[in-house]
């Protein structure tokens, strides 16, 4: 199956989110690759993110697999405005920008020794 550039796209930032991680200890690999994707990519950015996963088509490094059980599935909500409801927050604790929470923070979650 050929891809659409926007999709090609979709798997290159992934892939290159999970590249950066797989120089980060392995107990923070998964979470820090969903910490990112939550964190950064709108809903539906990872609306289409989870078509593909779930269609198995794309061909995602097995590390964004893996984080993608770890990712906030938005709803399917494609009349919702972009950056307007719950999905304008971040996820994990976060209340969004508009809260104060910077969107400088690392995505590299804790690690707790």
């Amino acid at each position: 199956m050929s891809l659409n550039h926007t999709d090609e796209k979709l798997v290159r930032m992934a892939n290159q989110i999970a590249t950066f991680f797989l120089s980060q200890p392995e107990d923070v690999r998964v979470e820090g690759v969903a910490t990112h994707i939550n964190k950064f990519w709108e809903p539906r950015m990872r609306r289409r993110f989870f078509e593909m996963i779930d269609a198995g088509i794309g061909g995602f490094l097995p590390l964004v697999v893996a984080a993608s059980t770890k990712v906030k599935r938005p709803e399917n909500r494609s009349t919702e405005p972009v950056g307007l409801g719950t999905d304008a927050a971040s996820t994990l604790g976060g209340k969004g920008p508009i809260a104060g929470e910077s969107l400088s923070e690392p995505s590299i979650p804790e690690h707790s020794a």
